[in-house]
């Protein structure tokens, strides 16, 4: 198969894309809106950036309306957001937070979650996600306009919380520990717990 993407349609594009760029981490972000309203949404195009700074880079898409979803006008708004990740107990919680609702109504109320207050911005996190990452906007850029319109947010971590029972002797996250979940294409979902490993060359 041989695919033009000048004019292959956007919504064949996309199931593409997530079925070949797999597996893909997840991150839950959580924002709250200028009046106070808290948000709670999952991104499956997601991944670090660097160390200096520390950074995340996540891409909502617009909404079928072509106007943007909560989470991006709230970060637009507020300039802040959560990362929280997902392990495989909290599935079926995330799964649910991607439900569109009224800009009135908070993904926290619907899922039952738990907010955690934050250290350092007033977006608030999941309390029962083992890894928070507090971040303050660094760029938005939005790469094309109307419906499924993708935008880049590249976030500086300001501040992280990583729960004490996910790390190993050395202080740092297992990933046997988190068990996170990862996204594939359609429905299919994949967990972290199986592992091996490859020194790099000399």
């Amino acid at each position: 198969m041989e695919i033009n993407l000048s004019t292959a349609r956007a919504s064949s594009i996309y199931q593409h894309l997530i079925r070949v760029i797999a597996p893909r981490p997840i991150a839950w972000v959580s924002t709250v809106s200028a009046t106070g309203v808290t948000n709670l949404a999952p991104f499956s195009f997601f991944t670090g950036v660097g160390s200096r700074p520390p950074s995340v880079l996540f891409c909502p898409a617009n909404r079928r309306d072509g106007g943007p979803k909560d989470t991006l006008k709230n970060i637009l708004a507020t300039r802040e957001f959560v990362i929280n990740v997902v392990p495989y107990r909290l599935a079926e919680a995330m799964n649910l937070s991607s439900a569109e609702l009224p800009s009135e109504e908070s993904e926290f109320q619907l899922t039952g979650l738990q907010v955690s207050r934050s250290a350092v911005v007033k977006a608030p996190g999941v309390s029962s996600s083992p890894i928070r990452m507090e971040c303050r906007l660094l760029q938005h850029l939005a790469l094309d306009d109307g419906p499924g319109g993708a935008n880049i947010v590249l976030g500086e971590i300001v501040h992280m919380h990583l729960d004490d029972n996910v790390l190993d002797s050395t202080g740092y996250a297992d990933p046997l520990l988190l068990d996170l979940v990862g996204r594939l294409g359609g429905a299919a979902y994949c967990r972290t717990t199986e592992q091996f490993e490859l020194p790099r060359p000399q």
